[in-house]
C-alpha cells in the first residue's frame, strides 16, 4: 500500500523513534496524525511537520477511544507506542502491571478493532504494530514487558489471517536493540555483552517497507541476535540453558533501574 496521500495515525510519536517515524512518514507523503500524552512535545513536533496532533493517553480505554473516533477515516495505524515494563514482576503493583499491559497491548487491539472496520468497508488499509524481538525470546527481567510482546506478535499474525481476504494489511516490525534514540538508549546503560544496535532510521525504514510490501514480519536486528531468537522460538528450554551458562552481565540491571520511574 502507498504511503502518500493516505492519512497516517502515529502513535508514540514524541519518543525518539517516534519522531524518526513522523519525519520518515510525512517525507513518504502521509497526511500525519501524531499522537502521545506530552501534549506540549506533541505541538512541535505537528507543527514542525505540518502534521494534526491528537493528546491520548494509551493507559486510559476511553482515551483509546475518543483517539480513534477524532481520527476516523486514518487508512494506516503505526502503533509504535510502549512501555519498557522491565524488572521482577514481584515488584510491579497491580496498577502497574495493568498499565504495561493496556499500554504494550489492550491500546493496540483496541486501536485496531475501532479503525480496522471502515478500512474493511473501504476495502483498503494497513495497520503496522512495532514489537520488539522481546516477542521471540523471553529474557531474565523482563517478564511484563517479554508477555505484553509475544502477545502482540500472536495478536498481529491472527489479525492478518483475518483480515487477509479484506483488503488490510497487518504488520509486525521486531527491532532488537535500537541505538540514539529509544527506550533502550534513553537509559544511558552499556549495551549487554556481545549485543549490537539498530539505528531508528532502520527501524522507520523497516516500517514503510512493511506497509509499502504488505510484509507479515520484519525483524530488525543483527544476525547473532536474530539466530538467537529463532532458537529461543522453536526450543526456549535451550535459549534458557544459554542465557543461564553466559557470563555474569550487569547490563540488565542498570537498565532495569534506569526504567524504574517509566512504570
Amino acid at each position: 500500500m502507498k504511503i502518500a496521500g493516505e492519512t497516517v495515525l502515529l502513535t508514540g510519536a514524541t519518543g525518539g523513534i517516534g519522531r524518526v517515524l513522523a519525519e520518515r512518514l510525512t517525507a513518504a507523503g502521509a497526511d500525519l496524525i501524531v499522537t502521545g500524552r506530552d501534549a506540549d512535545a506533541l505541538r512541535e513536533l505537528a507543527d514542525g511537520l505540518g502534521a494534526r496532533w491528537v493528546p491520548a493517553d494509551l493507559a486510559d480505554p476511553a482515551d483509546v477511544t475518543d483517539l480513534a473516533e477524532r481520527c476516523a477515516g486514518s487508512t494506516i495505524l503505526v502503533a509504535n507506542a510502549a512501555l519498557p515494563a522491565s524488572g521482577d514482576l514481584l515488584e510491579y503493583t497491580p496498577g502497574q502491571i495493568d498499565r504495561a499491559l493496556t499500554v504494550n497491548l489492550n491500546s493496540v487491539a483496541l486501536l485496531a478493532r475501532l479503525l480496522a472496520p471502515a478500512m474493511v468497508g473501504a476495502g483498503r488499509g494497513h495497520l503496522a504494530f512495532v514489537g520488539s524481538m522481546s516477542g521471540k525470546a523471553a529474557t531474565p527481567q523482563s517478564s511484563l514487558y517479554t508477555a505484553s510482546k509475544f502477545g502482540l506478535r500472536g495478536f498481529a499474525h491472527g489479525l492478518r489471517a483475518d483480515l487477509r481476504g479484506a483488503g488490510v494489511g497487518v504488520s509486525l516490525i521486531q527491532p532488537g536493540f535500537v541505538g540514539g534514540a529509544g527506550m533502550f538508549a534513553r537509559t544511558g546503560a552499556p549495551l549487554p555483552r556481545g549485543a549490537r544496535t539498530v539505528t531508528p532510521d532502520q527501524v522507520a525504514t523497516a516500517v514503510l517497507q512493511a506497509v509499502e510490501r504488505d510484509r507479515a514480519e520484519v525483524n530488525i536486528a543483527p544476525l547473532k541476535l536474530r539466530a538467537l531468537c529463532a532458537l529461543a522460538v522453536q526450543f526456549p528450554s535451550a535459549a534458557a540453558w544459554i542465557q543461564r551458562h553466559s557470563a555474569p552481565d550487569a547490563a540488565g540491571s542498570l537498565i532495569v533501574e534506569a526504567q524504574r520511574a517509566s512504570r
